[in-house]
């Protein structure tokens, strides 16, 4: 006689509908804006002038300057709105507590061996520290969007020049973020969770 033994189902994580429609918004104002941001980069390169590196036309949206600068600027609302909005929801929700890095994780990149806790506590520092990059990639898009209105954003970062290369190094800070965010989030939960940040 051989007993069966029925197989336990692993429970598939799941997210509140908040979450997946930031997540959906966010990556899509996101690709609008680094691709329009590129063809507004190809008018006046930041490094070398006009005669500096262009980007290949498959990698722009907008066709032109002006064309850019509109999908740009409509994506930065549509992204500044979103962040927003999920800043309350996080506050609302108490979510912020799980979110966040705190003392504890702090205390657990010193002194644990368990390497699940490990990626909870890098996932919470990467989650952190993304808050004060995306603040500065507004901060400088506004001061380049509207100097008239703010000279002193401009002024703070010495010049015209040099508020555009802050602003644009914070593109490579994001997408290095969205990687690393993406890789320990299925290091965590394995791609069942990371799925269910969309679906």
């Amino acid at each position: 006689m051989t007993l069966s033994v029925t197989p336990k189902h692993r429970k598939l994580p799941t997210q509140a509908t908040g979450a997946k429609i930031f997540h959906w918004v966010n990556i899509i104002s996101l690709f609008i804006m680094l691709t329009s941001g590129l063809q507004i980069y190809n008018a006046n390169p930041v490094f070398g002038g006009r005669s500096g590196l262009h980007i290949p036309p498959i990698f722009t949206l907008g066709g032109w300057l002006a064309g850019g600068r509109h999908w740009h600027f409509a994506a930065m609302w549509l992204f500044s709105i979103n962040l927003l909005w999920y800043g309350f929801y996080v506050f609302i929700t108490r979510r912020w507590r799980h979110r966040f890095v705190g003392a504890n994780d702090i205390k657990a990149l010193q002194k644990t061996q368990n390497s699940k806790r490990l990626i909870y506590a890098w996932h919470r520092i990467v989650y952190t520290s993304i808050i004060p990059i995306l603040l500065l990639a507004i901060f400088t898009g506004i001061g380049m969007y509207k100097p008239a209105q703010f000279p002193w954003i401009v002024d703070m970062f010495g010049s015209w020049q040099g508020l555009r290369i802050m602003h644009f190094s914070s593109v490579p800070l994001v997408i290095i973020f969205v990687i690393v965010h993406g890789w320990l989030g299925k290091k965590a939960g394995g791609s069942e969770l990371t799925d269910s940040m969309f679906w």
